[in-house]
C-alpha cells in the first residue's frame, strides 16, 4: 500500500514547487496572431461574430502590426477580404491581390515578423468553395474539382512567396495540394519557403464566424467531399502521412479543442512539428461566457491553451494571441 509513504499532494504545495515540476506551459513564442485585411481605407471594423478581432484595411493595420510587435508576438497568420470575386477565384494570386500587397506592406513596417500565408480560394471563389467547380457529366451534380484547383492553388503560393510570406499555409483539402504546392515554389526559386499543411482539416461547424469575417460560406452544398468527417480518426494518419511524403514542413489539426486526440495522434507517429488551429468559433463561444460573466477569460483562456500543448501542439493560431500575450506580460 502506497499511502501514506506515497503522497502525491507533496509536488503541489506552493506555486514555486508546482512550477517546478510543471510539464507543459505556454509562451509568447508558441501563439500566432490571424489578422483580416481588406479593401479600402481608414477601415478598422469589428467582427460581429468574434469580439474583438477586426478588419483592417492597409492604412490602419499598422496600428495592429505595432501592438503586436510590442506585446513580443512573433508570427501572424494573413487573411484576405477581397473586393472582387470569380468563379476561379483570380483575386487570390493576382500580384496586386490584397494578401499581396498586406505582405509587401506588413514587411516595410517589421521585416521580423514572420508573415504565413493562408492559401485557399474560398474566400475568393463567388461559390464560396475552396477550389473551381465542375459537374458530373451524367448527374450534373457539382462538386470542386480536384486537379484543376491545384493549378490556381500554386499560383497562389507562387504570388504569396513572390510578395514576401515567410511560410505558405494551404488550407484546401484538394488530394496532392503538398506535392504541388512545393514543386511550384520550387520551380519558381522558393525552395526555402515552408509549407505549413492544414493537414487534418475536419468539415466543422466550428468555422462558423470565420466564414462571416471572409464571407466564405459555400453558396450551395457544403465542403463534406474534401474537408474529413468529424467521426473520423484513423483517416487523421493518412490525410497527414501524404503531406510529409509530399514534402510538408508543418502538420495542422483544424479545428483544435474538439480534436486534442488527434494533435496527440500526429504527435505521436510524426517528427513535424504540430500546429493547432484554435479556430473562431472557440474563440467566440469563450468570448460571448466571459462578456455574460459566466467564466473567468484569462483562466480559462490559458487552461485551454495548456491543453493544446499538453495534447502535443507545438505552435498554437488563435485569436486570443494578443491576450495570451497580455497575460504572460503580467
Amino acid at each position: 500500500m502506497s499511502f501514506p509513504i506515497v503522497r502525491n499532494r507533496r509536488l503541489r504545495g506552493n506555486a514555486a514547487i508546482r512550477n517546478l515540476v510543471r510539464e507543459n506551459q505556454v509562451t509568447v513564442h508558441d501563439v500566432v496572431q490571424p489578422i483580416f485585411v481588406t479593401h479600402g481605407s481608414n477601415i478598422k471594423s469589428e467582427i460581429a461574430s468574434m469580439p474583438g478581432v477586426y478588419h483592417f484595411s492597409l492604412d490602419r493595420v499598422q496600428e495592429e502590426i505595432e501592438e503586436i510587435t510590442k506585446l513580443g508576438i512573433q508570427a501572424i497568420l494573413l487573411f484576405g477580404v477581397p473586393d472582387h470575386k470569380d468563379a476561379t477565384g483570380t483575386s487570390a494570386f493576382m500580384d496586386d491581390g490584397i494578401v499581396q500587397q498586406a505582405t509587401r506592406f506588413i514587411k516595410e513596417l517589421n521585416p521580423n515578423l514572420l508573415i504565413i500565408a493562408d492559401t485557399c480560394l474560398c474566400q475568393f471563389t463567388d461559390t464560396g468553395h475552396c477550389g473551381v467547380i465542375h459537374h458530373h457529366p451524367v448527374t450534373g451534380q457539382a462538386d470542386v474539382a480536384n486537379d484543376a484547383s491545384l493549378e490556381l492553388l500554386v499560383r497562389t503560393a507562387v504570388s504569396q512567396a513572390k510578395a514576401g510570406a515567410d511560410i505558405i499555409a494551404p488550407s484546401n483539402m484538394m488530394d496532392g495540394y503538398v506535392h504541388a504546392i512545393r514543386s511550384g515554389l520550387d520551380e519558381a526559386g522558393y525552395e526555402n519557403t515552408p509549407i505549413m499543411a492544414y493537414s487534418v482539416k475536419y468539415a466543422s461547424a466550428y468555422y462558423g464566424p470565420f466564414r462571416d469575417a471572409v464571407d466564405s460560406t459555400p453558396q450551395f452544398g457544403d465542403r463534406k467531399t474534401y474537408q474529413m468527417d468529424p467521426a473520423n480518426g484513423r483517416e487523421a494518419l493518412r490525410e497527414a502521412e501524404s503531406d510529409v511524403i509530399e514534402g510538408a514542413d508543418f502538420l495542422m489539426v483544424k479545428p483544435a479543442l474538439a480534436y486534442m486526440d488527434i494533435i496527440r495522434m500526429l504527435k505521436d507517429n510524426f517528427d513535424l512539428p504540430v500546429v493547432a488551429y484554435n479556430v473562431s468559433a472557440e474563440y467566440s463561444m469563450i468570448k460571448a461566457a466571459a462578456m455574460q460573466g459566466w467564466v473567468n477569460e484569462e483562466a480559462i483562456v490559458m487552461e485551454t491553451m495548456t491543453s493544446f500543448k499538453r495534447a502535443g501542439a507545438d505552435i498554437i493560431l488563435t485569436y486570443f494571441a494578443k491576450d495570451i500575450a497580455r497575460y504572460l506580460k503580467k
